[in-house]
């Protein structure tokens, strides 16, 4: 793929030449990331971009400068996949001070981000095949899953429970370089918090029930919704998102099953539209007295936010979300454990995964 990715940086690039040499002015053209531009695929069952599209042209100063750094990056890129090397979007950032061209240079690293992005969306490549690496991400996973991965020594085996400490099995930056090679689950459950995560794997969840512990940390990273995706397609295990009770974790499970804003040109390569939420609904704060904070301005205004979201605009969602704006309180998964510390485990998770019919 590497090949692949080079031919087409290149390709791009030289698209910009021949506008020169037409006499044209040089521009590249993009999905418009907002809102309002994305739309529902019946056909892959997750939110993609529009038709409309933004323009970075030379005809302005900011855009001229776009296209500098757009040059100057595709040049780094190809030279970067030449060498078989590779780097972090934090690298990419520091590496402008280098160049030679101050213009060219980045500001802040959302520039270079969001230049990277472009990429991926003009070329049709995504950033791990630019060799291009996030900052560590840390989620794990731990569960019955004997895999095999490449790494820079070669291959090696692993079994997700049984050549693990309790930390688990850390997800690489780009899950397809591993094999599934065989696995005992019946289902894979992504735990948003890390203190939740701990709670499930010292209670034995993963063994009792044949589960696949993906810890999300919080807003999932693109290798960590890529991982998931994976479970779910190729060995046809049921996916579920486990969250706090509160409208920025509803928008994790969003961004698992659906997709996300940022990364919508490539939500069928991340999303699993087949997931389904387990996370601590609002019925749940009132049924089981559970300890709860107040909704903040902002809570409210991202519920009602969310009430106008595609994705949430079921009646499922909708009847939560109001459920919750008339309770006006939220709750975290650990407040589970006011009814000890075994409930989630005994009784929490397994009623909710017999309800949804996965056990």
């Amino acid at each position: 793929m590497s090949d692949d990715a080079q031919s087409r940086l290149i390709d791009l690039a030289a698209q910009f030449y021949d506008q020169f040499a037409l006499g044209d002015v040089p521009s590249m053209e993009v999905p418009t990331r907002s809102k309002s531009n994305i739309e529902y695929d019946e056909d892959s069952n997750v939110w993609v971009y529009g038709d409309r599209t933004s323009t970075r042209s030379a005809n302005t100063v900011s855009g001229a400068r776009k296209l500098l750094k757009a040059v100057y990056t595709i040049e780094f890129l190809a030279k970067q996949l030449d060498e078989g090397r590779s780097s972090t979007l934090r690298e990419l950032y520091y590496l402008s001070e280098s160049w030679d061209e101050d213009e060219a240079k980045f500001s802040d690293q959302s520039q270079s981000d969001k230049l990277i992005e472009d990429l991926e969306i003009v070329s049709g490549v995504k950033r791990e095949d630019f060799h291009m690496r996030p900052e560590e991400s840390g989620a794990t996973l731990m569960g019955p899953l004997h895999l095999r991965e490449q790494t820079r020594r070669g291959e090696r085996e692993i079994h997700c429970q049984l050549d693990v400490g309790e930390g688990g099995y850390q997800i690489p930056n780009n899950p397809d370089t591993i094999d599934f090679l065989d696995h005992d689950a019946d289902f894979v459950l992504a735990v948003e918090t890390g203190g939740m995560r701990d709670r499930l794997v010292e209670n034995g969840f993963d063994d009792e029930y044949n589960a696949i512990l993906v810890h999300l940390k919080g807003q999932p990273a693109r290798a960590t919704r890529r991982i998931t995706k994976r479970l779910h397609d190729e060995l046809d295990l049921p996916v579920t998102v486990f969250t706090d009770g509160d409208p920025w974790s509803y928008r994790i499970y969003g961004s698992v099953a659906y997709g996300s804003i940022k990364s919508a040109h490539l939500s069928e390569y991340l999303a699993t539209p087949q997931a389904e939420f387990i996370g601590i609904r609002p019925e749940d704060i009132v049924e089981y007295d559970l300890p709860t904070d107040p909704l903040s301005d902002s809570d409210v205004n991202a519920l009602e936010s969310e009430l106008e979201d595609p994705r949430f605009q079921t009646d499922y969602w909708e009847e939560q979300i109001e459920i919750q704006l008339d309770i006006d309180k939220k709750a975290e998964q650990q407040a589970l454990a006011s009814r000890g510390l075994d409930f989630v485990t005994d009784t929490y998770l397994p009623e909710r995964l017999d309800e949804m019919g996965v056990l």
